[in-house]
């Protein structure tokens, strides 16, 4: 039975006496963000150049793994305590069979290995996925004129052993394909690989907001769209099917992705579940915070302090942010 308590009414009870002053307010904050609640996304590319600019992300770059390895050494100074890697590879290396997806000696791969050597003490966390290696922009092989689940699956299973055995600590299967937590699980378990965790994208929404992400992988020109395998945004009891398909599939912990416009769903899943549950503040919602910023319309750190605390109320337990490395430094000052 749920104790219900009687409040007392006016002037007795005051409400703003628990708002007056700022010590007070700290006193009584029923949720907090610290820099171990942050996943840091890096992009990395194979041109000749140390760092290049992404237009669409205002302040975000696309790295050399050197400059990868630099930034990782810089999220361990500040806390941060995970990095997820992205590819951003030459058109001449995407093809429709995605094979870079599973070279050893791929990007990821690389980038895995050198950050390891230098900064051995942080979380990798790897997107598996082959949208960044396929000449046609999805997360699956296309066989006809579809998605093909089984075969997919197949591939995503040998860029998880490559990537894990590279020294990633986390796969995250971002593709949405079915049965993909299991047969990566099946696959780590029989490579020697136990500890590798799994975060699986488990509820993520075919959504107008991965704009301007496609552009800092490179992916210019979709092939139509991703509906048939990632989540119609009118659902949500389809995201607890999901969900739980992943957990009983082996999956460590759950994403949901987009954050801002799903926070419903963040809610119903940490609820239901009560497993950690993480949320992908994804590229559109990151351009558009810096657009108002930019129009003068929001304050910037108030305005990203205050989204990231809202996946919290939710009951998020971390958040991937492109805001990770600035937040940190709020945090620490």
């Amino acid at each position: 039975m749920t104790f219900t308590p009687t409040l007392a009414p006016f002037p007795l009870l005051r409400p703003r006496r628990l708002r007056q002053n700022g010590w007070i307010r700290d006193l009584v904050a029923e949720n907090r963000l610290s820099t171990s609640d942050l996943i840091w996304p890096i992009f990395v590319h194979d041109r000749d150049v140390a760092r290049e600019a992404i237009g669409s992300l205002k302040g975000v770059d696309r790295l050399s793994v050197a400059e990868a390895v630099k930034e990782a050494k810089l999220a361990r100074d500040l806390g941060i305590p995970v990095l997820a890697l992205f590819p951003h590879l030459s058109d001449s290396i995407r093809t429709s069979d995605a094979k870079a997806a599973i070279d050893p000696n791929g990007l990821i791969a690389q980038t895995c290995r050198a950050i390891k050597a230098e900064v051995p003490d942080i979380g990798l966390l790897v997107d598996i996925a082959l949208d960044p290696y396929t000449d046609h922009g999805h997360d699956g092989l296309i066989i006809g004129d579809k998605i093909a689940n089984d075969a997919t699956v197949e591939m995503l299973v040998q860029q998880a052993l490559v990537l894990t055995q590279a020294g990633a600590d986390i796969c995250a299967p971002s593709d949405m394909m079915d049965g993909r937590i299991l047969a990566i699980r099946k696959a780590l378990e029989a490579a020697g690989h136990q500890d590798t965790m799994i975060m699986s994208y488990a509820a993520k929404y075919a959504s107008a907001f991965y704009g301007p992400y496609r552009d800092a992988i490179g992916v210019k020109a979709l092939k139509g769209d991703k509906k048939t395998y990632q989540m119609d945004s009118a659902n949500t009891d389809e995201a607890l099917r999901e969900v739980a398909i992943d957990l009983q599939e082996g999956a460590d912990m759950v994403m949901v992705k987009p954050g801002l416009p799903y926070l419903d769903i963040v809610q119903r899943v940490s609820d239901t579940f009560r497993v950690p549950t993480f949320v992908y503040q994804v590229s559109g919602e990151y351009a558009m915070i810096k657009a108002a910023v930019e129009a003068g319309f929001m304050d910037h750190d108030k305005g990203v302090l205050e989204t990231l605390l809202a996946f919290k109320r939710a009951g998020a337990s971390g958040i991937l942010t492109y805001f990770a490395r600035h937040v940190a430094e709020l945090l620490k000052a």
